[in-house]
């Protein structure tokens, strides 16, 4: 196992530059997962740990060695794909056994080491099989054993559930971040899906345009995003965001809508009388009232009943939101309702630059 230490590392395609000054510290033993938008830069600086990649400028360093010049096959990682990438032509013990054989281990390690990560994943059974004999969820759990064989200091996982269905999505989030118990290496893992991230970090790395935006707990970026990316990028439903104006003319402090619509805030709230903010509050933070001070008028617009929650659109301050009901209501388009925000749970940022006041 080691760390993972990126320190200013600059990237560039030609004259396109692609990843800005990242710097990011990953401990020994860490889950450590990048997330962001098709396009953040997220997979390029996996690649470029993995050594698959250059580093145009910067400096990347695991378990304390620089490795900007060392290739891949010395850097002691293992990378999943996407793609599984398995040989068709060979058994599934032949597929986790390849890279111990072309690195001449006796036999007996490969024999041991393939066992054991074929009972690590359930995969005991299967060993004879050849890859068009397995599912989409098998195949990705070869992938992973023949990294585990490797006995690596760093695992990389490149989207390795993207080519899977929902429901075994969910199950093989599980089983990676049971893996990751059970070996404690350090992983690295990529993802464009904020609940992969959310369910399986450590520590999540939210980038946007080559830059990071912020780094923390899933529960620390949730409860206190740094500006209206992250805000917005981390949970689901989406946070909502409302246009308004801070007035503190009674001493306690509002939020002021552009359509008048007054909006309640902590007496704490940063922001001096007249700044310009947009107002932030998550779906599950709008309770239902019955009309007294501090409540907001809400137009029912579509209403989506999931099973064990209702989430409704709403029509609020003079633009769509979202409400999420954990319990059952018969709520119709059309109907009025009054919700109150938690103000303890209210989010401001500069309308300006977007960061969190």
């Amino acid at each position: 196992m080691a760390s993972v230490e990126i320190r200013q590392v600059d990237k560039f395609f030609g004259s396109t530059q692609v990843l800005f000054g990242v710097s990011i510290d990953i401990a020994d033993g860490e889950f450590v997962v990048l997330v962001g938008p098709s396009g953040c830069g997220k997979s390029t600086l996996l690649r470029m740990i993995a050594g698959l990649e250059e580093i145009s400028r910067g400096e990347i360093r695991i378990g304390g060695r620089v490795v900007n010049d060392v290739p891949p096959k010395d850097r002691d990682i293992a990378m999943v794909f996407q793609n599984y990438a398995l040989y068709p032509h060979m058994t599934v013990r032949e597929n986790m056994a390849f890279s111990l054989k072309l690195a001449k281990a006796p036999r007996h390690v490969i024999e041991e080491r393939v066992g054991r990560a074929a009972r690590i994943l359930g995969l005991t059974e299967l060993l004879d099989r050849y890859p068009r004999q397995l599912s989409g969820g098998q195949r990705q759990r070869v992938a992973m054993g023949r990294a585990i064989v490797r006995d690596p200091q760093v695992f990389l996982f490149d989207e390795p559930l993207s080519n899977l269905d929902a429901k075994l999505r969910v199950q093989m989030r599980t089983e990676i971040k049971a893996l990751h118990q059970r070996l404690r290496t350090t992983a690295v893992y990529v993802t464009h899906d904020q609940i992969e991230a959310m369910t399986m970090a450590d520590r999540i790395v939210v980038m946007q345009h080559g830059h990071v935006e912020q780094i923390g707990a899933p529960l620390e970026l949730y409860d206190r995003p740094a500006n209206l990316f992250v805000a917005g990028f981390i949970g689901s439903p989406a946070m909502n965001f409302i246009e308004a104006t801070i007035r503190r003319d009674g001493g306690q402090p509002v939020a002021v809508a552009k359509d008048g619509t007054v909006l309640p805030l902590p007496a704490d709230a940063p922001g001096e009388d007249g700044r310009e903010v947009i107002y932030g509050i998550r779906p599950e933070h709008l309770d239902l009232a019955d009309g007294s001070a501090g409540t907001i008028a809400a137009r029912v617009e579509v209403v989506e009943p999931t099973g064990a929650e209702i989430l409704v659109v709403v029509s609020l301050a003079g633009q769509e939101a979202q409400v999420l009901f954990r319990e059952r209501h018969p709520f119709v388009p059309g109907e009025t309702l009054q919700l109150r925000p938690r103000v303890d749970h209210v989010h401001l940022f500069d309308r300006a630059t977007g960061r969190r006041l």
